[in-house]
């Protein structure tokens, strides 16, 4: 059971960590306007997706990402008139990426990553301790 539940905080810790190199990407790209090619296409926010189960050691416990979702929402548009990249109006799109949003979201991993280690940690001394009483 002791080992259950490291897999289980086990698995919390790297789905967090997947949750922040998203956020970090989010963060990387907030004025990202062209693909890899050059082409205008403004980078699109991405938005992990967890489910509960860990398919990797087919178990039910603990936690996995299970896709990363593309924020297909509207653009944030700005006047930028001179730009190659500006509509009909005068306007280019920019990614709409929160700024604020994205430190909230990568505090929030951070303070999951954080208990999951805690966990594992208390988890670790219980089984020490267990092993000590059975000596």
């Amino acid at each position: 059971m002791l080992f259950g539940a490291l897999d289980i905080s086990t698995s919390g810790l790297v789905a967090q960590r997947q949750r922040l190199t998203a956020i970090a990407g989010n963060i990387a790209n907030i004025e990202t306007l062209l693909n890899a090619d050059g082409e205008y296409e403004p980078y699109q926010r991405r938005i992990p997706v967890f489910s509960p189960g860990d398919p990797a050691n087919d178990s039910t416990r603990g936690v996995h990402l299970s896709e990363v979702m593309l924020d297909n929402g509207p653009l944030q548009m700005r006047y930028e008139p001179d730009s190659p990249w500006a509509d009909e109006q005068g306007y280019v799109g920019y990614p709409d990426i929160s700024l604020v949003i994205e430190q909230v979201n990568a505090l929030e991993a951070s303070r999951a990553y954080e208990a999951n280690i805690t966990v594992a940690e208390a988890t670790k001394s219980m089984y020490s301790i267990a092993l000590e009483i059975l000596s």
